[in-house]
C-alpha cells in the first residue's frame, strides 16, 4: 500500500535544457556589468580614500590618522553624504535601515545618488561596506535595461541574476551566491528543480566572480596559521567563542531601534548624517584606524600578527568597531554590514586567542566571525562560508557546523538589524 502511494506521488519536472539556454547570454551580461559596477565603485572610493587620508593631511602637514583628522574628515564624509540624500534626485534611495541584502527594485534616478553616497561613505571612513547599496543599484539597473532589452521575461528575474551576480563578485566565487539564493528559495513555494532554478543566478553569479578576479584579485584568506588535528578542546572552544559573539552581536541588534530613533529625531539629513561623523570620529579616537571604513583591508593588518595586540586592545577594537556599525548603519549612511561584521568577529575571535592561546587564531576568528554574522544578518550559509574562507582550513568546516548551531539557537526569532519603515524591528 505504501509504495502504491509512493507511486502515486507527483515529482516535480525538471525544465527541459531548451528553456534554460536562452537564459545563458541574459546571465552572462548581468554578471559581466554588475562586477564593473561594483569595482568601479570600490576604484573610486580607493582612489578617493588615498586623496583624503594620505595626501591631504601630508599636504597640510597633519598626521594621517591623528583624532583631529578623524573627527575632520568623518564629519565631513557626513556633510557630502548629507547634501546628497538632501538635494540629489531620488535622495540616494530609501532609509539603510529599512533594507537588508535582497533589495527593492528601485527607479532609475535613485541609483546615481545612490552610488555617489556609496563612493563617499567608502572613502570617508565610516564602518559599512558596499553590499547593500551595491545590490540595489544593479537590481534596479537589470531590471530597467533587462525589461527593455527582453520585455517578454518576467521582472523578477533580472533582480535574482543581479542579486547573484554582485554576491558573486563581492566574494569572488559563486558559491556565497548560490547559498543566499538557496536560502531564499527555501522559504517559497516549489517551482520546479533547486538546480534549475539556480542555473541562470549561478551563471550570473559565476561572471560576476570571474570578472572581478580578473580585475582586481580578492582574497578572504588570511593566512592564520592552519589549525591542526582538532580535539574536544578546539569542540569547546568553537562553541564558547561563537555563541559569545552571537551574543554581542545580539546587542547592537536589539540596541538599533534606538540609536536609528535617536538619529531620526534629528529630522534632517544635514544634521542626521554629519552627528553620525561626530559620534564616529570619537570612537575612531578610542578604537584607532583599524576600526575606520568597511574593515576588510584591515582586517589582514589585524589578522597578520595575532599576537602583537593584547587581549584588551582587542576587546577595545571588537566593542569599537561594533559601536561604530551601529551608529554608520542608524544615521543614515548608505551601506552593508557585513564587511564590519567580519572585523568584529576577527577581532573577538583572537582577543579569545590571547585569553587563552589554547585557543587556535584560526579557530578563534572563524568562530567569532560565525556567530557574530549570524546575529546581525541571520544568513546562515553566508554566515558559515564567510568564516570557513577566512582561514581557508577544512578540517574546521565539522567545528563551525557544530558551533553554528548553538549560536543559531541564540538569534533565531529574534529581532533583526533590520527595520520596518516604521522603525520597529523586523522578525
Amino acid at each position: 500500500m505504501a509504495q502504491d502511494t509512493a507511486r502515486q506521488e507527483p515529482t516535480t519536472p525538471a525544465a527541459p535544457a531548451r528553456a534554460l539556454l536562452p537564459l545563458i547570454l541574459p546571465a552572462l551580461v548581468v554578471g559581466v556589468v554588475a562586477s564593473l559596477v561594483f569595482v568601479g565603485v570600490s576604484v573610486v572610493a580607493e582612489k578617493l580614500q588615498h586623496v583624503l587620508w594620505n595626501d591631504l593631511p601630508d599636504a597640510l602637514g597633519i598626521g594621517r590618522y591623528s583624532v583631529l583628522w578623524m573627527f575632520v574628515m568623518l564629519i565631513a564624509t557626513g556633510i557630502a553624504v548629507g547634501l546628497v540624500v538632501w538635494k540629489v534626485p531620488g535622495h540616494a534611495g530609501p532609509d539603510p535601515a529599512t533594507m537588508g541584502l535582497s533589495a527593492p527594485v528601485l527607479p532609475p534616478v535613485v541609483l546615481p545618488g545612490l552610488l555617489l553616497a556609496t563612493a563617499l561613505m567608502l572613502a570617508g571612513g565610516p564602518s559599512l561596506g558596499p553590499e547593500n547599496p551595491i545590490i540595489a543599484v544593479n537590481v534596479g539597473l537589470a531590471v530597467w535595461l533587462g525589461r527593455r532589452a527582453l520585455p517578454r521575461r518576467p521582472g523578477e528575474l533580472w533582480g535574482l541574476l543581479a542579486e547573484a551576480a554582485t554576491i558573486g563578485a563581492l566574494f569572488g566565487t559563486p558559491v556565497a551566491a548560490a547559498l543566499v539564493i538557496s536560502e531564499a528559495l527555501a522559504g517559497r513555494p516549489a517551482q520546479g528543480l533547486l538546480w534549475d532554478n539556480l542555473f541562470a543566478p549561478l551563471l550570473a553569479a559565476a561572471a560576476g566572480a570571474i570578472t572581478t578576479t580578473v580585475m582586481a584579485r580578492p582574497t578572504f584568506d588570511l593566512h592564520l596559521p592552519p589549525l591542526g588535528r582538532p580535539g574536544w578542546g578546539d569542540v569547546l572552544a568553537a562553541l564558547v567563542v561563537a555563541s559569545v559573539a552571537a551574543l554581542l552581536g545580539m546587542c547592537a541588534v536589539y540596541g538599533f531601534p534606538y540609536v536609528h530613533g535617536a538619529f531620526r529625531r534629528l529630522r534632517h539629513p544635514m544634521l542626521m548624517l554629519p552627528a553620525g561623523g561626530v559620534v564616529l570620529g570619537a570612537l575612531g579616537a578610542l578604537g584607532g584606524h583599524l576600526t575606520l571604513f568597511k574593515g576588510l583591508d584591515e582586517l589582514g593588518e589585524l589578522a597578520s600578527d595575532p599576537e602583537g595586540w593584547t587581549a584588551g586592545q582587542f576587546a577595545t577594537m571588537t566593542v569599537v568597531k561594533l559601536a561604530a556599525l551601529l551608529v554608520a548603519a542608524s544615521c543614515g549612511f548608505r551601506g552593508g554590514r557585513i564587511f564590519p561584521a567580519v572585523f568584529v568577529g576577527t577581532a573577538l575571535g583572537l582577543c579569545a586567542h590571547a585569553l587563552v592561546p589554547a585557543v587556535s587564531p584560526a579557530l578563534g576568528v572563524a568562530s567569532g566571525v560565525l556567530g557574530m554574522l549570524l546575529a546581525i544578518t541571520r544568513q546562515g550559509w553566508v554566515s558559515l562560508f564567510t568564516a570557513a574562507v577566512l582561514v581557508a582550513s577544512p578540517v574546521i568546516l565539522a567545528l563551525l557546523s557544530i558551533a553554528s548551531l548553538s549560536a543559531w539557537l541564540l538569534v533565531t526569532g529574534r529581532p533583526q538589524m533590520q527595520l520596518h519603515h516604521d522603525g520597529t524591528p523586523v522578525r
